[in-house]
């Protein structure tokens, strides 16, 4: 079965019938949630309740082309949206983690890139990460992978990074150059933090943390991880700073920085990565984890925007001699200056030269530390979830969400290949014809979520697509809708549609491989139950599998949702009517083929054939539609050239979009609406793939406002209209600016017919 994001199995002329199409929506009061709690889980740095009361904002970061949009949502999105784009991908299982407030806990990748040879390395990572896990807390790698940071790296990625020989080490004033040249690399203590913390991730463990070199206050070679910890709000727990620094003088940094900073265990001293005495004391001094998780708490309520250090002692039994290392150090500083090594390559040169000089001790305990860093690292991580968790439970003032959660869309993805021939025939025999060949981005479940982002409601978005050269393509132009939530199978191919089009626009061949749309099942939707049950709005294409629909489908019944079935072409239409679940739904958009296959499923009367005059059209649409609106809301049918076709309750003279309209039969009665389409020639109209989704898409935006029923329509021709004359099956040219209240009241239209259906 083909997707109809790709011209129709008739021609781009009939295609354009089915392009006017969709519905979708209806006004819900929006389910009233506890806006602290959210607060308390995911952004601790804001737990400060006065401040929240004050100010009355959520802030939620969205890295999108280096732009900074400030949202609202609550705690489930705010983990979802803000590593969407083309600059971040979060792994999985590290976003369900954060979702249900489990602890989580962030490791570097520059020890991986640059810290050790291959495959000491990958070993190191793949331990590390164990020991995070046996501990209670979810391991998050962060590195960077051709122009995009990770947060969760798969054991793929974590080998690609431990293997490769010219990976950058990525600090903060690294960053944009690394992404902008899509350049790989490994994130030192400064990058992981502020991937880290946009994650809303709390504790990050290293090794050691940079500092000020022996010969700063010459130099002024200072490290950019002391400045990130005066500037951004996590926990770090290292073994101190590396003993090859200056740590008298980088304590004193730390303090001008105002860095809480604590030594962990029962001395106070602070360690000196191989070794376990400096000759300083520590500030502070925290027993055990359930202190260092109290501190870390203090410090993020409290909303002062640094860091916390957690230097925690090398292990006695593998800790280094503290006057072996000063011996290797001073010679290996020797040989840095004689051949002239400085900046970020200084340290690597100098673990590396220690580790020769030391017959190998230096790396035993660089080893030991790691692993005993990843052990108090995730134990600290659990109690402070704990801590948070048992804050959330107190009595707190509730406080109105006043921002509508997301919508949810729930459908495909496609990658379309559009071949349109030159000349008027196509030889065959495997020649070559001339013509033009394009590659868009499809999927009516896609096109759905990508016309309402540019809207401005940015929906929840859930579907399924490979991890394949296809889906990176995909991240990257999607990059303006929230794609977090999509689901990235190993081994699967992302779903692709090629089409043949003749010179006049008739589909000569189509081709499509959508198997991955039977991997959007109910296991992976159900995931984000709690979106769906707040959504003011879901909407379902015909590519989900029937028991997800069906599951969507009870979820409505149970919680009183709204839902908008679009039923993609006429052999997917009848999935939900299989059952009674299609009672549920609240509208559906089919074309006259579709509503023609719902009711031979049901078992309705149907018409011999199909007609063309727009009488005898709208006369078969009423009747075929009359026996649906018992239960649902509204049935929209497209009519492409001729326009869109409502039938509903009609009440104060128009087709209420409201359910509550059609649990009062008294008060209403059944009518059908035309609504004549925007004429656009044959030599304007470009694509027809996605003017359906942009109508339906309008028509959505401008139910979820609040506007009445004949400006919710027209807002829909207007984004149709504008995706026709588009390349893209989504036109860019669609906007809040483009398709708009103010824009319908200053177009004239040709007036809307009404018929009664009683």
């Amino acid at each position: 079965m083909l997707e109809t994001t790709g011209p129709s199995t008739q021609s781009l002329g009939q295609a354009q019938n089915r392009s006017l199409s969709k519905i979708g929506a209806r006004d819900v009061r929006y389910t009233v949630t506890s806006l602290l709690n959210y607060f308390f889980n995911f952004l601790p740095d804001f737990c400060n309740l006065r401040t929240i009361l004050t100010h009355k904002m959520i802030t939620k970061i969205t890295c999108r082309l280096g732009s900074c949009v400030s949202t609202v949502a609550c705690r489930t999105t705010q983990v979802r949206r803000f590593l969407h784009g083309a600059y971040f991908r979060i792994q999985p299982s590290v976003q369900e983690a954060l979702m249900e407030g489990r602890p989580v806990v962030a490791l570097e990748s520059t020890i991986i890139t640059h810290g050790m040879a291959y495959p000491q390395n990958l070993s190191m990572a793949r331990e590390v990460e164990k020991i995070v896990t046996t501990n209670g807390a979810v391991p998050a790698t962060i590195g960077i992978l051709r122009g995009q940071i990770h947060v969760g790296l798969t054991d793929e990625e974590l080998q690609f990074l431990a293997s490769s020989k010219n990976v950058v080490k990525v600090s903060r004033r690294d960053l944009p150059y690394v992404l902008s040249q899509g350049l790989s690399g490994g994130t030192t203590v400064s990058g992981t933090m502020i991937a880290a913390h946009k994650a809303g991730i709390c504790v990050f463990v290293t090794g050691g943390i940079g500092g000020v070199h022996r010969g700063g206050e010459n130099t002024l070679d200072v490290s950019a991880d002391l400045t990130e910890l005066g500037r951004t709000p996590v926990a770090v727990v290292s073994a101190g700073v590396k003993s090859i620094l200056d740590i008298g003088r980088t304590l004193e940094y730390l303090e001008t920085q105002g860095v809480c900073v604590a030594a962990f265990g029962e001395s106070r001293e602070f360690p000196a990565f191989f070794s376990r005495q400096s000759g300083f004391k520590a500030p502070y001094h925290v027993q055990d984890e359930e202190e260092a998780a109290k501190l870390i708490a203090s410090a993020l309520g409290l909303g002062l925007s640094s860091g916390v250090l957690i230097a925690v002692p090398c292990p006695q039994e593998r800790a280094a001699s503290g006057q072996v290392i000063e011996e290797a150090i001073q010679q290996a500083l020797g040989e840095a200056r004689s051949k002239g090594i400085t900046g970020k390559e200084l340290t690597p040169f100098m673990l590396q030269k220690i580790n020769e000089l030391t017959d190998g001790k230096s790396l035993d305990s660089n080893l030991a530390l790691i692993k005993n860093n990843a052990r108090v690292g995730s134990c600290i991580a659990v109690a402070l979830s704990k801590l948070q968790k048992a804050t959330r439970k107190g009595n707190l003032p509730r406080q109105e969400d006043t921002t509508p959660p997301q919508p949810v869309v729930i459908g495909g993805i496609n990658v379309d290949f559009i071949a349109k021939a030159q000349n008027s025939v196509i030889l065959g025999g495997g020649q070559t014809n001339a013509g033009r060949v394009r590659r868009t981005f499809g999927g009516v479940g896609r096109n759905l979520a990508d016309c309402l982002s540019r809207l401005g409601l940015t929906p929840l978005f859930l579907s399924a697509m490979g991890k394949d050269e296809h889906s990176e393509s995909i991240l990257h132009y999607c990059h303006h809708m929230d794609m977090s939530a999509i689901l990235q199978l190993e081994r699967k191919s992302t779903a692709t549609y090629c089409a043949v089009i003749t010179s006049a626009g008739e589909l000569s061949v189509g081709l499509g491989d959508m198997d991955i749309h039977h991997q959007i099942t109910e296991q992976y939707v159900s995931q984000f139950k709690e979106n769906l049950c707040q959504a003011p709005l879901v909407c379902v294409d015909g590519n989900v599998p029937l028991s997800t629909i069906q599951y969507i489908c009870q979820l409505a019944r149970e919680h009183q949702l709204a839902v908008c079935y679009e039923p993609t072409d006429e052999n997917k239409a009848s999935k939900p009517f299989l059952s009674d679940s299609w009672k549920a739904l609240t509208y559906i958009s089919p074309n006259l083929q579709e509503l023609r296959a719902i009711n031979r499923t049901l078992g309705n009367p149907l018409p011999a054939e199909l007609p063309s005059r727009l009488e005898d059209v709208i006369k078969t649409a009423m009747a075929l539609a009359r026996p649906l609106l018992a239960h649902l809301c509204c049935v929209v049918v497209t009519l492409g050239a001729h326009g869109v076709l409502l039938c509903g309750k009609s009440l104060g003279g128009s087709i209420s979009l409201r359910p509550a309209a059609h649990e009062q039969p008294a008060a209403a009665s059944l009518c059908a609406t035309h609504y004549p389409a925007i004429h656009i020639s044959r030599e304007e109209i470009v694509n027809v793939s996605g003017a359906g989704d942009s109508l339906m898409a309008g028509i959505l935006a401008g139910m979820l406002a609040n506007h009445d029923t004949d400006t919710c329509v027209r807002m829909g021709l207007l984004a149709a209209s504008l995706s026709l004359r588009s390349y893209e099956p989504i036109s860019p040219e669609i906007s809040t600016a483009t398709v708009s209240w103010q824009q319908v009241q200053g177009k004239t239209w040709p007036a809307a017919k009404v018929w009664k259906m009683d």
